[in-house]
């Protein structure tokens, strides 16, 4: 029986790895495959190479900003920005979430303000950051704030109070204060959904952060898109489409390693 056993459970974990493997290469395959269509629609005509620039014309948009040094000064500003903005978001909002389920009172007062802020066009708010705090870093980490911390603050809160009543019921019986209630049950009872905020933040850290970029920057990855439409360099804009493509692509792969590391070092079940 246990031999019958371990030859059904050595089939099941080749099936799932070669599902893994098919799936593997389905990306791989599907991403080469646009960019080869992209590249031969251009060369034939099909498109206009001007406009849509091309897979090989924007390769050597990125070697010249590489060779000119210019990649890594963009590129850096645009990562440092969203990891400063990532990060006063995530705390700010989880630590405002915690004083929120904390004082179910103060919720009840702040909640309909929280409502309009998130409802409230974000780029209406640029130039008075900018007024504010002068043109420079400081206006697009604060557009990057406006953006993800009410966001973060709503779903953080709102998982908090999903939490399981029937345990939260247990634990005050046994006469658990809130704060051992918070860290030993609600806490952990919402590390997904913690963990989400963390993913949904990756995008909206960098929405912040570009649109910041495009109403104040001298330097940044929303700077080279502004400057390339304006002079019509369709080949820089696209480039860089692609870097921030891949640098929010390369972060969010971040927050997943996060999340296999606090699973395994908590013990979180999947």
């Amino acid at each position: 029986m246990g031999l019958e056993v371990s030859l059904h459970r050595a089939e099941y974990l080749r099936r799932v790895k070669h599902m893994k493997y098919l799936v593997w290469t389905a990306r791989v395959g599907l991403l080469a495959a646009f960019f080869v269509l992209w590249e031969a629609a251009a060369r034939l005509g099909w498109i206009d190479a001007f406009i849509l620039s091309a897979p090989s014309r924007i390769l050597g948009t990125l070697k010249d900003l590489y060779t000119s040094g210019e990649l890594w000064l963009h590129l850096g500003t645009s990562c440092l920005e969203t990891v400063v903005g990532f990060l006063l978001g995530t705390i700010a909002g989880a630590l405002v979430a915690v004083g929120l389920w904390l004082s179910p009172t103060l919720y009840r007062v702040f909640d309909p303000y929280l409502v309009v802020l998130n409802s409230l066009p974000k780029t209406a708010l640029g130039p008075v950051f900018i007024v504010w705090m002068g043109a420079g870093p400081g206006a697009i980490i604060a557009m990057t704030l406006a953006i993800s911390l009410i966001v973060t603050i709503l779903e953080i809160h709102n998982g908090f109070m999903s939490t399981d009543v029937g345990k939260l019921r247990l634990l005050r019986s046994l006469g658990a204060n809130k704060r051992q209630i918070l860290f030993k049950v609600v806490i952990p009872a919402n590390f997904t959904t913690i963990v989400n905020a963390l993913k949904v933040n990756v995008g909206l850290s960098w929405v912040g952060v570009i649109m910041g970029e495009f109403l104040v920057s001298r330097a940044g990855l929303g700077y080279l898109i502004v400057y390339g439409s304006q002079v019509f360099k369709m080949d820089l804009v696209m480039a860089t489409v692609l870097l921030l493509a891949l640098a929010a692509a390369g972060m969010y792969q971040g927050i997943l390693l996060l999340e296999k590391v606090l699973k395994k070092h908590l013990g979180v079940s999947s």
